[in-house]
């Protein structure tokens, strides 16, 4: 799916909302002269604020500096901050729900009884460890039995189905260039690990070091599994991920949406990439008789793949899709399977030393598979319809003000102006829960086969993205579980998503005064309605097309301002040797960026002239950037940190605050930042967009 899932967000009108309600509560049977507006709080975690750093050398150590010297990242966890404390706070409440479901005897059939059954079915540990890997020998024998190449397509695309990765697969989206059809994507994969970078860096220490650890535990899993060639197979498979790691596109390629459309008839498959049985491959997977052509991501890599796998042995091709299909399941298999698996892609790959409860894997378990299901329950008792409206109204308000911004901006002509103002017209707020929930009853849930619970469900899922083809587009569908700490904006639907469970602090505080929650909340919904205008969600327009609607002169303006942005994120070093890479995640900065200053210009149009109160010695101005900064309080673990640097469109915490920070100009008259300050930015190098 073509979406921007990000983790941030931004706000405007709520806590006036909460304001009025609570003092209508206050007042209830009293007059509405004697009614006292409520005292609301400031709304920042003041016990975290490091005294020793000043707020114009470096704004995010001075507000969470306490936090950062004090909080352990937790045992079982990669990194630990704002969004993870959340999802922490929400995890007990779906466990209730879920065992809720798992005592009540549902009715069979029944989403109760699905969730209850999936769940216990996961937390039968004595049952997993007397299975071993038994419940895989069905797929395994499936690909041992293989005695030609000519088979792999077919089998390739079954696997796709139950969730195995392999070194291509599909999605089902819309169109980029006819939005009112769905289409099928075919794009690259199969990697073990995060990123073609950890295959190929021989140069960088502990890339290598990672990628011999991969190879070690690719031999333990197949020995486990079963196979007496371990050690040897374990080689040939890393020298096939190698092999394909060469050949594919990089993070940063990967971001162009108009060099990623190459529609390409069924039938012209075979001149695109000769030598693969595409027919075989298209009947399998379903694609054949419901589709005419599909969206190929990356041309040269399906090219050089085939080319990659002619030459590669029968052998090894059996070897590798027996390991992912190990992989796919070995946290769903008996204990060994399971530490193993953490061992390398907990413990070395992101630095975990210990692995989560059991309970919570079995929460995710569940999640994943019936995630609408949990999240319809989790709405009706965690939140309440009131608040959903108050989000709409503060989407609202904030969309208003980049209506206003936009005709004031300098750089972007009157025509395109015309048009970027009819696609904010078009946009689309998904608020909290879907107005039409997903219907899982094609599931079959068994209390006692948690593989086949698994395997069952993503089949289920695969079957139901294929038969959108040749369907009207659902406008009601959602990316996201309500229950999701986490928030999107999707060029094709033109909608920003904005889940339930983000509307809890630091993000939202009902009891706060206004201005931090305008740094919080409202800089977040900010920043997903400004992925329509960053880099790639400028390419489409309105109606969810891939269409440039821009002016040339605009078109080199803008780029000048980007690449300004991509210099100013390219100098941040958060490891030794490891700098963000400006051009991966140029689009959340855009967003970060256009985000807070959409939200402080809203957060003064809700002032009406008036001057905000100061709160525990900090002007309004002063906390709605302190909402901003302790948003992204957080740590990460070295092995983490490299992971995300590698592959995560968004910038680590601290330059997410600080670095936006540095290009706000209101930020610089709140704390008087000036010359010779390390937050300091010559006003010629400040990106300003919005």
């Amino acid at each position: 799916m073509k979406q921007h899932l990000l983790s941030a967000l931004t706000l405007a009108l709520v806590a006036s909302v909460a304001q009025a309600e609570t003092t209508a509560a206050a007042g209830a049977g009293a007059t509405a002269k004697s009614a006292k507006a409520p005292v609301l709080s400031s709304g920042i975690a003041t016990e975290y604020i490091e005294q020793s750093v000043r707020p114009q050398d470096d704004f995010f150590e001075h507000l969470n500096g306490q936090w950062l010297k004090n909080t352990e990242i937790p045992a079982d966890k990669a990194s630990w901050g704002s969004f993870m404390q959340l999802r922490e706070n929400t995890l007990p409440r779906l466990r209730g729900i879920i065992e809720k479901s798992a005592a009540s005897n549902p009715a069979a059939a029944t989403d109760a009884q699905r969730i209850g059954d999936f769940y216990a079915s996961f937390m039968d540990e004595a049952r997993l460890e007397t299975l071993g890997a038994t419940p895989l020998q069905g797929e395994l024998a499936k690909i041992a039995a293989v005695k030609d190449k000519s088979e792999l397509p077919a089998l390739l695309a079954r696997l796709g189905k139950i969730g195995v990765g392999v070194p291509f697969d599909f999605g089902i989206h819309q169109d980029n260039k006819d939005s009112t059809k769905y289409v099928a994507d075919i794009g690259q994969g199969g990697l073990g690990m995060p990123d073609r970078d950890y295959y190929l860096k021989a140069d960088d220490a502990k890339l290598a070091a990672t990628k011999a650890k991969y190879q070690q535990h690719v031999e333990k899993m197949l020995a486990m599994a079963g196979d007496k060639n371990a050690a040897a197979n374990a080689k040939a498979i890393v020298d096939f991920e190698t092999e394909i790691a060469k050949v594919q596109w990089t993070k940063v390629e990967l971001r162009d949406p108009v060099k990623a459309y190459n529609k390409v008839n069924l039938a012209e498959m075979d001149k695109l990439a000769p030598g693969y049985d595409w027919k075989s491959w298209f009947d399998a997977a379903g694609l054949s008789g419901k589709a005419t052509y599909v969206i190929v991501g990356q041309p040269t890599y399906l090219k050089s793949f085939v080319e990659v796998s002619n030459k590669t042995s029968l052998d090894t091709w059996k070897a590798y899709l027996a390991l992912h299909v190990i992989e796919s399941y070995a946290s769903f298999l008996s204990k060994n399977f399971v530490d193993e698996r953490f061992d390398f892609y907990g413990k070395t790959l992101s630095g975990v030393t210990e692995i989560e409860p059991r309970w919570k894997r079995g929460v995710g378990v569940v999640e994943r598979a019936q995630g609408e299901s949990l999240g319809k329950l989790y709405v009706a008792e965690y939140f309440p319809p009131e608040h959903k409206a108050r989000m709409e109204a503060l989407v609202k308000n904030l969309l208003a003000a980049y209506k206003q911004s936009i005709d004031k901006l300098d750089w972007m002509s009157p025509a395109t102006k015309k048009e970027a103002q009819a696609k904010l017209a078009k946009f689309t707020p998904k608020i909290a829960y879907p107005n039409k929930w997903k219907d899982y009853s094609a599931l079959v849930v068994k209390r006692d086969d948690l593989v086949g619970n698994v395997m069952r469900s993503r089949v289920v899922e695969a079957e139901r993205e294929i038969n959108k083809l040749g369907k009207p587009i659902d406008r009601e569908e959602w990316g996201m579980t309500p229950q999701t700490i986490n928030a999107y904006y999707n060029p094709e639907m033109n909608e920003i998503v904005f889940p339930a469970a983000i509307l809890q602090p630091p993000f939202f505080d009902a009891n706060a005064d206004d201005a931090v929650n305008y740094g919080g909340i409202g800089a977040v919904i900010g920043h997903e309605i400004s992925h329509g205008f960053d880099d790639q969600g400028a390419q489409y327009d309105g109606n969810g097309n891939l269409r440039d609607w821009w002016t040339a002169a605009d078109h080199k303006n803008f780029k000048a301002k980007t690449n300004m942005l991509v210099a100013q994120y390219n100098a941040f070093e958060p490891l030794p040797g490891y700098h963000v890479n400006g051009e991966l995640t140029l689009g959340e900065n855009i967003a970060d960026n256009s985000g807070l200053a959409i939200a402080a210009k809203a957060y003064q149009l809700s002032l009406k002239g008036k001057k905000a109160p100061v709160i525990n010695g900090m002007t309004g101005e002063q906390r709605l950037y302190a909402g901003w900064a302790q948003v992204w309080r957080s740590k990460m673990r070295e092995p983490a940190q490299i992971a995300q640097v590698k592959t995560d469109p968004h910038s680590p915490g601290q330059y997410r605050a600080n670095g936006t920070l540095k290009n706000q100009p209101g930020f610089y008259e709140a704390f008087k930042v000036k010359q010779g300050d390390k937050m300091y930015l010559a006003p010629k190098e400040r990106v300003i967009i919005w």
